[in-house]
């Protein structure tokens, strides 16, 4: 018997097929508070825990990986995607200083090939399980005639929770503070219009091969982002108080997301001097005919998460996170004092928050 839908262009076979292949990548996030298997309306997750807390508060985030898929769908290689998305949404969990509970994902895509869907989910599971947050229900959804049938988006949506008394923000932050960066893996997901674009003016495909990037341009810009929170997570519970908050870099690039975490009033100069900018980086501006400099507002440059911690505790902190895994380095203090802020980024994405602007050359 003809299905109307199939022949609309929706195969809810293939997508009952893909949930299949994912299964036991997602179930393999769950804990002992999830309850219920894959497959369900909605997800279920117990909170009792949260009674113990004298003020718990809920944190959420939303996000997805931005236009570096249409890198992904150029090279056919989608494990490492997933991963992206959870540093994008679950990273942004533990800046407040909450930990990730759990997390959905939504994909869009125009056609559904199985074994693409669950090579996306898996890597958002594997994401899931090294940040310690449980992936608790997703949608695929086939969208035929508004996304080619290679095309497809994600997204995801994170809760956490956190003790009121726990959270970090600019209202810890003090005169003296020491700014610690945490070294990036790379381009992370932001700013890939830029790089398309770079890309595209100069004629270079992913599938090209080229000794600057080491080998296939596609896969050197699909350099997974690394994923912070567990290292985080246990630099806060080994040294309580030391970090007063913490900024995610992503889109807006490097002045603009540290301004956003620091208070009203108060101001940071970045030292370029103090590290060198990955060559990924250095290649795509020279491609560009652009300083570098021109690109801190796009791309991190190398730093993926700033630290602004307590002056008499940054070395211990900067030890443990090198201890982690996670080079660090301190590029600046915080200042009170007055002066004027011409060229400074103040504030950001509708946050009063404090001035910061980068100064010197960068090394190297």
């Amino acid at each position: 018997m003809p299905n109307p839908y199939a022949e609309a262009g929706v195969d809810t076979a293939a997508g009952d097929l893909a949930v299949e292949l994912m299964k036991s990548a997602v179930s393999a996030t769950h804990n002992a508070s999830v309850l219920g298997g894959v497959g369900g309306f909605a997800g279920l997750y117990d909170v009792s825990f949260l009674k113990d807390f004298s003020r718990p508060l809920l944190a959420t985030s939303t996000d997805g990986v931005g236009t570096k898929v249409a890198i992904a769908q150029a090279i056919d290689k989608h494990d490492t995607i997933g991963q992206d998305l959870v540093g994008m949404v679950v990273d942004d969990i533990v800046v407040v200083g909450a930990k990730p509970m759990f997390m959905t994902d939504y994909i869009a895509c125009g056609r559904v090939v199985p074994a693409r869907i669950a090579d996306i989910v898996a890597g958002i599971a594997r994401g899931c399980a090294d940040t310690g947050t449980a992936l608790v229900g997703g949608e695929t959804a086939e969208h035929p005639g508004l996304l080619g049938p290679d095309d497809y988006d994600v997204a995801g949506a994170a809760v956490g929770a956190v003790e009121a008394s726990s959270q970090l923000g600019a209202h810890l932050v003090e005169d003296g503070d020491v700014v610690v960066a945490i070294a990036s893996s790379g381009l992370h997901s932001n700013g890939f219009s830029l790089v398309r674009h770079i890309l595209g003016q100069r004629g270079v495909g992913y599938t090209d091969s080229l000794p600057e990037f080491g080998g296939l341009v596609g896969e050197a810009l699909l350099e997974p982002t690394r994923l912070y929170t567990t290292p985080l997570l246990s630099l806060l519970d080994a040294f309580p108080g030391a970090v007063h908050s913490l900024s995610h870099v992503t889109g807006g690039g490097i002045a603009a997301n540290l301004a956003r975490v620091l208070p009203v009033g108060s101001w940071v100069e970045v030292d370029r001097a103090t590290w060198e900018p990955l060559p990924v980086f250095r290649v795509l501006a020279e491609m560009a005919g652009t300083p570098i400099e021109d690109t801190e507002g796009t791309w991190n440059l190398g730093i993926g998460m700033f630290a602004v911690v307590a002056a008499s505790r940054a070395d211990e902190v900067i030890a443990s996170l090198g201890a982690a895994g996670m080079a660090s380095w301190s590029v600046g203090a915080v200042s009170t004092s007055s002066r004027a802020l011409d060229g400074f980024e103040q504030g950001a994405k509708g946050v009063d928050g404090g001035a910061v602007r980068l100064t010197g050359a960068y090394a190297g």
